[in-house]
């Protein structure tokens, strides 16, 4: 199996922490150069520093604000003009909980532009250096919420899944240039994201936390949550060239919790 990413240079988007820090950790065990974005310098340069390096290697970090489409188009290009990106890992924090009726129209506005502009703003950025190798990776890691709309996530849900409308169709119209195009849907995974949403439903619920996390591993047919890395492998497995005919898909690393096919 050629799993082997040298040559290869990776931008990975939040990176700081959770599942983009360890995506970035396992496509450096893969070989590639990578370079990991988020918002704060200093955990990213921590980071960058940490990556497991061989041979040749090369990492990096950007400190950029994806909200701020501007600045973001601007380093992006600039990052992609000194040395062309082969994979683009599109991976950003969500919204905030709560029901989708009860939400201002600019907290949409605000996921959007956080989740699907900036993912698109990022693509084409580094595509031009895909399109010259004739080789490219696109995974965005999404949610579940693609397939099975989750309880108080209402803008989460909306918004994610634009962006797999989004990276579906792109997958069919940059498939005959090499490149693929694919999501990545985490389940329960030990971030700061599920810490957020443990303690948004233990307030709503008049619960405890650890009531809150028994109740949600109780829908896990695994009977825990994912450690970052276990995602973090699959998204590298699919930027690997061994992944090279799959293409358009919304794959869930959720232990089995959704009912869905």
């Amino acid at each position: 199996m050629d799993l082997n990413l040298s040559g290869k240079h990776a931008l990975v988007c939040g990176a700081s922490e959770g599942i983009g820090r360890a995506t970035a950790h396992e496509l450096a065990l893969l070989g590639a150069d990578v370079t990991v974005l988020a918002r704060r310098a200093e955990a990213l340069r921590q980071v960058a520093d940490a990556l497991p390096r061989s041979g040749e290697q090369r990492h990096g970090w950007i400190a950029a604000d994806v909200s701020k489409s501007e600045e973001l188009r601007t380093l992006a290009t600039a990052l992609a003009a000194e040395r062309p990106v082969h994979i683009l890992v599109n991976n950003t924090g969500g919204p905030p909980s709560g029901p989708a009726q009860s939400a201002e129209p600019e907290a949409f506005l605000d996921a959007f532009n956080r989740h699907l502009i900036a993912n698109h703003l990022l693509l084409q950025a580094v595509l031009p250096g895909m399109q010259a190798a004739n080789w490219g990776r696109v995974v965005n890691v999404v949610s579940t919420s693609v397939k099975e709309p989750i309880a108080g996530l209402g803008v989460s849900n909306t918004v994610r899944g634009a962006v797999a409308s989004w990276a579906k169709t792109l997958s069919r119209e940059l498939a005959p240039l090499g490149i693929t195009v694919n999501n990545v849907l985490p389940g329960y995974t030990e971030t700061s994201r599920v810490e957020q949403i443990v303690h948004d439903r233990a307030k709503a619920q008049s619960k405890s936390e650890d009531a809150v996390i028994a109740a949600m591993r109780a829908t896990v047919p695994a009977g825990r949550f994912a450690k970052p890395e276990e995602t973090g492998g699959v998204i590298a497995f699919l930027c690997s060239p061994a992944a090279a005919y799959i293409n358009g898909v919304s794959l869930a690393v959720d232990g089995g919790r959704m009912n869905s096919i």
